[in-house]
């Protein structure tokens, strides 16, 4: 289904080491986009992949042209919410997409979340990997044990009425978006979360569409020990502090 008419949707597309994957997840999105009528561009906001991400970026800008994808770089890792905040500067849609671009997020998914917003007139449309016919393909039992984990440990402690609090594929109205990156201070994987958390207390309606989530085909997750301890010590941190 297409978006109304002068909506124009910004997909803000985080990189680090994403060479394999970028051209592929490009052109899914472009596809998706084109076949549902949608205006659309997608902004690339890499942060100084070794492994030639840049450079990547920049042959797919001359394939689809610089109206298509714009090319946000910085110099370095510089974590995920700032990474949302540069590129949401540049970013002309009224509503912003955020998605992993390692290929774990399919783009199909994009036109039901529109669909969706459209329905309820929703602030925020979050995929949920815990609902309806959602699911997670391609995890061993600790990486679902622990995404399982924390979903219900924030759950019970943050009642934050969405299923899906630590997933990264969602629809926002730009300044929505805008008003929620000002009050949150969550780095890494609980910045998700506290988006989530902070959107309730503001009185933001949230929509859900079941996704499902593919583990990465190429690179390696960055889903590690510390990440992990940072994500407790963060949703502590919310539970005291929400």
């Amino acid at each position: 289904m297409a978006a109304r008419r002068g909506d124009k949707v910004s997909v803000l597309l985080p990189t680090y080491n994403e060479r394999e994957n970028l051209p592929l997840v490009v052109w899914l999105l472009v596809r998706t986009f084109r076949q549902s009528g949608t205006e659309f561009e997608i902004i690339v906001i890499d942060d100084g992949s070794p492994d030639g991400t840049q450079q990547v970026a920049e042959q797919l800008q001359r394939v689809y042209g610089a109206g298509t994808i714009l090319l946000r770089p910085r110099p370095k890792k510089l974590g995920l919410g700032t990474a949302y905040i540069h590129g949401m500067k540049h970013a002309t849609g009224n509503f912003i997409v955020i998605m992993d671009a390692d290929l774990s997020h399919h783009p199909k998914f994009i036109p039901e979340f529109i669909r969706k917003q459209k329905e309820g007139n929703f602030d925020i449309v979050s995929g949920t990997r815990y609902k309806g016919n959602g699911g997670v393909y391609g995890w061993d039992l600790k990486r679902k044990l622990i995404s399982r984990g924390a979903n219900f440990l924030t759950q019970v402690l943050l009642r934050p009425g969405a299923s899906d609090l630590t997933g990264s594929f969602r629809l926002y109205r730009k300044e929505v978006l805008q008003k929620l990156m000002e009050k949150c201070v969550s780095k890494g994987y609980v910045f998700q979360m506290e988006m989530i958390v902070r959107a309730r207390q503001l009185g933001y309606t949230i929509g859900e569409v079941p996704i499902s989530f593919v583990d990465r085909v190429y690179g390696e997750s960055k889903l590690g020990g510390n990440e992990i301890v940072s994500f407790l010590k963060g949703l502590l941190t919310l539970f005291a502090t929400t």
